[in-house]
């Protein structure tokens, strides 16, 4: 199978052809021949790069993660979209999926508390009773909408190695996949003619500091969203402050969010 086809199976955007193309010439032939001969990893050939199905000129954030999800049902390509998590809320609170997707979980907290719909209680915490009584009308509903949001606002959204291996740690999987992200990152920046900004969310991810970029692109780093901790990084809450994902109608258009501000 040709790097063409390894591409036409994750039925990609046009944009990308060639951008993957090229990059898939970093990684290693032996490895690739064995993931096309191997139905063992997560997510599957068919949906290896299908973070890349999203268009390529209206990116201007990309998010990095660590690896699949161990859970078939719940790996799909892109990074920390649960695909068995349908409904976000419930009478309860967080649904039950959710609650039970510590990293999705984290990132809805901290995007609740970044937006202004919910304040820590006395303890500190962001307790299912308090996400129980707000008012969700106003707020996307589903998974799908969550991550048509972080699209809307320019993320592209992958993991350091897009493989889940059942033999092979992720840390030395996504070694396998360093050349690719380099060559990736650095045709964006070219393409783009500007840096873009790297958010990474934990170890594995932050080992792109390490790699051989041309473009110094901006890099907000910070622990693995499976972490508490992740929900009250300053960081985070000023990154999810800025794009607010949980609304439903935003008084800016899409359209001018991916444009940026005009100058004067």
């Amino acid at each position: 199978m040709s790097n063409n086809e390894l591409v036409a199976r994750s039925a990609v955007h046009d944009q990308w052809q060639d951008i993957l193309n090229d990059a898939l010439e970093t990684v290693d032939t032996d490895y690739q021949s064995q993931l096309i001969h191997s139905g063992a990893w997560l997510p599957g050939i068919d949906n290896l790069f299908s973070a890349f199905r999203r268009d390529r000129l209206g990116v201007r954030y990309v998010l990095i993660g660590e690896s699949p999800y161990p859970r078939q049902p719940s790996a799909n390509g892109i990074a920390f979209y649960d695909a068995a998590v349908t409904e976000l809320w419930s009478e309860s609170g967080l649904s039950k999926s959710v609650n039970r997707a510590t990293s999705l979980r984290n990132i809805i907290k901290t995007a609740l508390l970044a937006e202004n719909y919910i304040e820590p209680d006395s303890q500190g915490k962001i307790s299912q009773a308090s996400i129980a009584v707000l008012d969700k009308s106003g707020l996307i509903q589903t998974m799908a909408d969550l991550f048509q949001a972080f699209e809307n606002n320019g993320f592209l959204m992958l993991n350091a190695t897009p493989v889940l291996h059942p033999r092979r740690k992720p840390s030395l999987e996504a070694k396998y996949w360093h050349g690719f992200l380099a060559s990736l990152l650095n045709r964006l920046g070219s393409l783009s003619g500007q840096p873009l900004k790297l958010v990474l969310w934990g170890k594995i991810a932050s080992t792109i500091e390490d790699l051989d970029l041309t473009f110094d692109h901006q890099k907000l780093i910070s622990e693995h969203p499976y972490n508490l901790s992740f929900i009250n990084n300053p960081g985070m809450l000023a990154l999810f402050r800025e794009i607010g994902i949980l609304t439903k109608e935003k008084p800016v258009s899409t359209a001018q969010k991916l444009q940026g501000p005009r100058s004067a």
